[in-house]
């Protein structure tokens, strides 16, 4: 399978399953498109027929180069995953590499569009204690076979609001690191509103990674991200923000922000972000229940793709300047990047990753907490709900029969399962507009990194 489209200026081809990308001229072009629907006399008397300037023989020429391109395996190459699929996951069954301790339940903002409603998870406020977050990481080492390097994320509600237990888990970590043969990689998710010159020494001392909670225009983020007296929270955290980043050096952070239907918009978001001295960025489609009043319609869509392209346009732009940023979600790499497991068998919740609750309860991940039929079991008896873990065991690309003519399955690896589950029911259903979404970045992700390469060859 190959998807083929033109965006900056490129006629770019991408080889679906060889990973190869080309950055071809017209007639190369259009001879791609026509190789597998028709013969080649056909073909050349067609790009004769469109191109009269060129001879027979600059289209043979042309023509041969697309053959060896295919014998080589870098154009039309077959599918030889599938049987990989469901063998490849199951040797990773019983083997923990990550958790997302949610270490508080409970949250100093109010945004409306939480969907985690407000930190709470549909259930009843909590912070968790020491013991429970120490057997969450015992459970994590014994459950993690052989590797050695184990991600834990402090997730909330805001987990700021249980700083105390934060460090005595990382401390506790760190104390049992060498004994066990394990390196703890630690990240913080914050709303900011609770940092101080101890969380900002803390967390770029110990925290591989810092996400910090920032829609980008004051109005934009104040509309949402408000205090239980309605109070924007915009001017107390931007520069709480801009200390601690200021302090990391400007490295291994990322300011997220949620976009709506109140601003489709987000790039102007991300030029404030910029204009504030932010240059890792992340801004993501916003995940609510139908028909709330913050979820994206089909008018916004054609809004939000035209500002993916405008977004890659200003990289560009930017890199000329000199004054480079990271927008997650275009970080690609065309070299090499994921290896296959992670391309056929995606991120691993529910088997390879789970969340605990401030009670110790398992979950597939951050988005399933709360829903009680999805909880996996808890941190001191393990998992004994495998019919649920052996449903996310299962999912994968190929799973899903939508996924299966999709060019950008193996990059997606078949979409997130919760936003699956809270479209259709099904972890493994798919979520049609965050599809689209997903095409558009990656069709803009190649194009800069294409163009990159173009630029680093003048």
């Amino acid at each position: 399978m190959i998807h083929q489209y033109k965006l900056g200026g490129y006629n770019i081809v991408l080889d679906v399953c060889s990973g190869a990308v080309h950055a071809v001229d017209e007639v190369a072009y259009d001879i791609i498109a026509m190789f597998e629907q028709s013969g080649k006399d056909t073909v050349l008397a067609e790009i004769q027929k469109k191109y009269p300037a060129l001879s027979l023989s600059e289209i043979e020429e042309c023509y041969s180069q697309v053959v060896s391109l295919k014998e080589s395996g870098k154009l039309f190459a077959p599918d030889t995953f599938e049987p990989m699929a469901g063998t490849l996951k199951a040797k990773t069954t019983g083997v923990v590499k990550a958790l997302c301790l949610h270490i508080a339940h409970t949250c100093n903002l109010n945004c409306s569009y939480c969907f985690a409603s407000q930190g709470k998870y549909h259930g009843d406020r909590a912070v968790m204690s020491f013991e429970v977050g120490k057997a969450a990481l015992d459970f994590l080492v014994e459950h993690s076979g052989t590797r050695r390097n184990l991600e834990v994320d402090f997730f909330g509600g805001e987990p700021l609001m249980n700083f105390d237990v934060v460090k005595q888990l990382v401390a506790y970590a760190r104390s049992i690191e060498k004994e066990k043969g394990k390196n703890f990689r630690f990240t913080l998710t914050t709303n900011g509103i609770l940092i101080d010159d101890d969380v900002i020494d803390f967390a770029n001392r110990e925290m591989s990674n810092v996400v910090l909670s920032l829609d980008g225009r004051k109005e934009i983020h104040d509309r949402f991200r408000v205090d239980y007296a309605g109070n924007g929270s915009f001017d107390r955290i931007v520069p709480k923000f801009q200390k601690l980043v200021e302090a990391r050096g400007g490295k291994n952070y990322y300011m997220r922000g949620t976009f709506t239907h109140a601003n489709p918009d987000f790039l102007n978001d991300i030029k404030v972000m910029l204009d504030l001295g932010f240059n890792e960025l992340s801004m993501e489609p916003v995940v609510c229940a139908a028909g709330d009043p913050s979820e994206l319609t089909e008018e916004d869509k054609p809004i939000v793709m035209e500002q993916y392209e405008k977004l890659a346009e200003l990289m560009l732009a930017r890199d000329k300047e000199g004054k480079p940023f990271t927008f997650y979600h275009y970080m690609i790499d065309l070299t090499g990047g994921p290896c296959i497991y992670k391309r056929i068998s995606g991120c691993g919740s529910g088997t390879e990753y789970m969340a605990v609750t401030p009670w110790g309860d398992l979950y597939p991940c951050h988005q399933f907490v709360g829903e009680e039929k999805f909880k996996l079991g808890d941190v001191w008896n393990g998992v004994d709900n495998t019919a649920v873990q052996d449903e996310f065991m299962s999912c994968n690309v190929y799973s899903r029969p939508e996924c299966r003519d999709c060019w950008a399955r193996l990059y997606c690896s078949g979409g997130c399962a919760a936003n699956a589950y809270h479209a259709t029911g099904s972890v493994k259903g798919i979520y049609k507009y965050g599809c689209d979404l997903f095409r558009k970045r990656m069709e803009c992700a190649i194009m800069v990194q294409v163009a990159r390469i173009f630029e680093g060859q003048k």
